[in-house]
């Protein structure tokens, strides 16, 4: 993985580097209930949530194990969401991704145009050969959207993780380089 953080722009968004200059954002979005249902975090309370949060993405990506981009509108520098990478073991050239988005933002494309970004990303300069999805089974929107980019639902993971006081199933889904085709 290079050194400098990629920004990519799209049709219509800027993916950047999250800063601590971002904290108020993302604490906007993460401290939302209907965002954080399938997080695997309770809401955010405070703005040292969001910073602890901002130091993993900085983390995941000094180490290599991960990347995760803001997701912003073009010609405005508000984060909206993230999106990225992690536990990405790169000696088996797989990652897991993840996204989400604020609520103001749903529906209009922006997660879906978003991940198609960072997965041609992940295939083309991170040369992963499998990207994962983990995701609840009550969690529709995010199966739809990982299908609509080709993603095969290969399984669940019962019992998988432990979030929020309980125990979760997972549907794993999985998108080859192989089977990557850009929308």
């Amino acid at each position: 993985m290079t050194r400098e953080f990629p920004v990519i722009e799209t049709e219509r968004l800027v993916l950047r580097r999250i800063t601590e200059a971002d904290a108020g954002s993302v604490l906007s979005y993460l401290s939302d209930e209907d965002v954080m249902r399938y997080y695997g975090l309770s809401p955010f309370q405070t703005i040292d949530d969001a910073l602890a949060e901002i130091d993993w993405y900085d983390k995941i990506f000094s180490e290599e194990t991960g990347i995760r981009w803001g997701i912003t509108i073009k010609g405005q520098d508000e984060v909206i969401g993230s999106c990225g990478f992690h536990r990405m073991v790169s000696q088996h050239h797989r990652s897991e991704i993840g996204f989400e988005l604020s609520k103001t933002y749903w529906g209009q494309g922006f997660a879906s145009e978003a991940v198609s970004t960072i997965l041609n990303y992940g295939f083309e300069h991170l040369h992963l050969n499998r990207i994962e999805a983990l995701i609840e089974p009550a969690n529709l929107s995010s199966q739809k959207l990982v299908i609509k980019h080709g993603f095969l639902k290969e399984g669940l993971l019962r019992s998988y993780e432990y979030t929020r006081g309980k125990f979760d199933d997972l549907f794993m889904y999985s998108l080859l380089k192989r089977d990557f085709i850009i929308l």
